[in-house]
């Protein structure tokens, strides 16, 4: 039987967690700091959730610097629960402005309100996605599935990159191809907002830095389209510029700590531009169910319903390992770190290109989920590689089963000793199957 110190896990989600934090939260499931209850077991209305509520939000902000104009939620469903919450919600604040914007026009005309809404919602609202793997793929086809009530053509595809030649999501083709919603059209068409995937877990796609084309803190703020982006399983692995995006969420199982527990970074402007449900009925659009309404979560303190308390202390514990490590360089210091494990896969398998294909373009490969193929796909010489890899206890390496082929998940838990390891494995594989 392996101790966890001879496992090297290279899994994509659940992920690995640092042993330290593991350690800590065994003692706390059992009697968190000699209360003689389970930190699992404590009300979620106590003063101690509450504190630990606090020093979550604390590491995160200080972590990702934050700014005051955004506020933190802790909420339940994962990355594919706001899929739902971020049509619901933005949808909710782009009718509020219509509202306001007919309320101005129109004073208290509360049916002719109604009226200029409904059709501007029918003929001018859009939802712009860039769909770069699976993952937008399957945000966009949530967001499409929401509005079809109300008609087709709302989920504009700004960007789908499996119209390149190889008609795989392998690259993300150039900002000056896509086909963004403009702001302000005189047909009166503005898009809700624009919606991305930092990182594509299946695929292996990472943006290498935030998109220009999306950076609008130069234009008026009434034509702003606010970014909303994905970064489930990047998150805490280099420093993002929060003050650019309206919405950025992650599930916590990568970076961040267990299952259960997802993190939503919202703009404050976003959680009181919203209509009464009334309203929303009234123009045939569904307001966010109570528990993906981010107002009600922000008015709680995600507090609402009961939060599993235990996964938001493992997420505190994780964010305070790193702000140990690294101090004042906080993510820079592990962005480094992930920088560099992630070159030194990628030169193994770049040693070996008859072994070993890399699928992304060099352009857009993943830092956190490195994707390949083995001779090819050949499926026994990838069955073998498998298994070679299981007998040396280094696991969790196949591709997701939509794609297949070899997937490594380098997240901030992988320490350089474990990536050491791997290497020689591909190495020594390599020489074997050399022709």
């Amino acid at each position: 039987m392996p101790d966890r110190g001879e496992v090297a896990y290279f899994g994509a989600g659940p992920a690995p967690l640092p042993t330290k934090v593991l350690v800590k939260g065994a003692e706390a499931f059992v009697n968190f700091q000699n209360t003689g209850l389970s930190l699992a077991e404590i009300s979620h209305r106590s003063q101690t959730a509450n504190q630990i509520l606090a020093d979550t939000k604390a590491a995160l902000t200080t972590l990702l610097e934050i700014p005051d104009s955004h506020d933190i939620l802790f909420m339940h469903g994962g990355g594919s629960g706001e899929f739902s919450a971020v049509v619901l919600n933005m949808v909710a604040v782009w009718v509020e402005k219509r509202r306001r914007e007919a309320e101005k026009d129109l004073g208290q005309d509360s049916a002719g309100i109604i009226e200029r809404v409904r059709k501007e919602l029918k003929d001018h609202l859009r939802l712009d996605y860039l769909v770069t793997g699976s993952w937008s793929l399957k945000a966009s086809q949530e967001a499409a599935n929401l509005l079809e009530p109300l008609g087709n053509g709302f989920v504009n595809v700004a960007v789908d990159s499996r119209k390149s030649p190889s008609g795989k999501f392998d690259n993300i083709p150039a900002e000056d191809t896509w086909t963004l919603t403009p702001p302000r059209t005189k047909s009166g068409k503005t898009s809700a907002f624009v919606y991305y995937c930092d990182n594509e877990t299946v695929d292996g796609v990472e943006f290498p830095y935030f998109p220009k084309c999306l950076d609008r803190s130069h234009i008026d703020p009434s034509d702003e389209v606010p970014v909303v982006a994905d970064m489930s399983s990047n998150f805490l692995s280099r420093r993002v510029d929060v003050s650019k995006h309206a919405v950025i969420f992650g599930g916590a199982q990568k970076n961040i700590g267990i299952t259960d527990v997802t993190l939503v970074i919202v703009r404050k402007d976003v959680l009181a531009t919203q209509p009464p449900p009334s309203f929303l009925h009234a123009v045939g659009v569904w307001s966010p169910p109570t528990i993906l309404s981010w107002p009600v979560v922000a008015k709680n303190n995600s507090l609402y319903n009961t939060m599993p308390i235990f996964s938001i202390w493992i997420a505190s514990e994780v964010m305070r390992g790193l702000l140990e490590t690294h101090q004042d360089r906080q993510l820079a210091g592990q962005e480094e770190v992930a920088n560099a494990k992630a070159k030194q896969i990628y030169d193994a398998l770049d040693r070996y290109p008859e072994v070993y294909q890399i699928v992304p373009d060099r352009s857009v490969r993943s830092r956190m989920n490195i994707c390949f193929r083995v001779n090819g796909g050949d499926a026994g010489q990838e069955k073998a590689f498998l298994e070679g890899a299981e007998a040396q206890l280094l696991q969790g390496l196949k591709g997701h089963r939509s794609v297949g082929g070899i997937r490594i998940s380098n997240y901030n838990a992988v320490d350089v000793d474990k990536v050491r390891r791997l290497i020689t494995y591909l190495e020594g594989f390599a020489r074997k199957s050399e022709p």
